[in-house]
C-alpha cells in the first residue's frame, strides 16, 4: 500500500479537444502503481437531458461549461478528499445520455481529472494540486477529433465539421485557450512530449511513499 504526504493529490489535465490530454493522463496513470492512482473524466459529467429528443440533444453546445455538471464533480472530489468512495456517472456519446450504470471510484493517493474545461471552472481548479494544460496546434487537434468521432462515435464528417465551426472552435477560443493561464505547466504536443511526462511522474513518485 502507498500513501501521500498529503491526504490526496489531485492533478488536473486540460487542453483542447484532440490535444493529447487523454494520452498524457494515461501515461501518468501507467507510470504509477495501480493502487496509487485513479482517473476521472470531466466528460462523464455531461448533463443528462431526458427532456430533449434525439435531434435536440445532438444540437446542444457540448463545448460550453454549462453543458457539464461541474458542481457534482466538485462534490465528488471533495468526498474523495474526505476519504469516501463515489459513484461517478458514465456517459454515452452516441446517444448523448448518461447510461444507467455508474463507476465506483475509491480514494487513492493520486486522482487524475481530465477534460477540456477543467481549468475553466474556478471551484474545480481550486481543488487541483497540480494543473496541466496540453497545448497542441489547432490543425492537429482538428484531424485527431475527426478521426476519433468518425471511428469511435459513429459521426459523419459533415456533422463533425458543422459542430467544429458552430461550437468547438468558438468555445475553445472563449473558454479553453484562456484557461491555460491557470496551468502550473503547459505541455506542448501532448503525449508525444515524453520529457514533460517523465518530469511530472518524477514529481508524483517523489510524493508517494510506502505506508508503514
Amino acid at each position: 500500500m502507498y500513501r501521500l504526504d498529503s491526504p490526496l493529490f489531485i492533478v488536473g489535465v486540460a487542453g483542447g479537444s484532440g490535444s493529447g490530454k487523454t494520452t498524457v493522463a494515461r501515461n501518468i496513470v501507467e507510470g504509477l502503481p495501480t493502487s496509487v492512482v485513479s482517473t476521472i473524466q470531466h466528460d462523464a459529467y455531461y448533463r443528462d437531458r431526458p427532456d430533449l429528443d434525439d435531434q435536440a440533444r445532438a444540437s446542444v453546445n457540448y463545448d460550453h461549461p454549462d453543458s457539464l455538471e461541474t458542481s457534482l464533480l466538485v462534490e465528488h472530489l471533495q468526498r474523495l478528499r474526505d476519504g469516501h468512495s463515489i459513484r461517478a456517472p458514465l456517459y454515452d456519446f452516441k446517444t448523448h445520455r448518461r447510461s444507467g450504470s455508474q463507476l465506483r471510484v475509491d480514494p487513492s493517493p493520486v486522482i487524475v481529472v481530465e477534460g477540456i474545461l477543467v481549468l475553466a471552472a474556478p471551484k474545480l481548479r481550486a481543488l487541483f494540486d497540480l494543473s496541466l494544460f496540453i497545448d497542441t496546434a489547432a490543425d492537429i487537434r482538428a484531424f485527431r477529433r475527426i478521426k476519433r468521432d468518425m471511428g469511435e462515435r459513429g459521426r459523419t464528417f459533415e456533422s463533425i465539421r458543422s459542430q467544429y465551426y458552430d461550437t468547438v472552435r468558438p468555445m475553445h477560443l472563449a473558454f479553453v485557450e484562456p484557461s491555460k493561464l491557470h496551468a502550473d505547466l503547459i505541455i506542448p504536443e501532448g503525449g508525444a512530449n515524453r520529457v514533460a511526462v517523465d518530469v511530472i511522474l518524477a514529481r508524483l513518485r517523489a510524493s508517494v511513499t510506502p505506508s508503514a
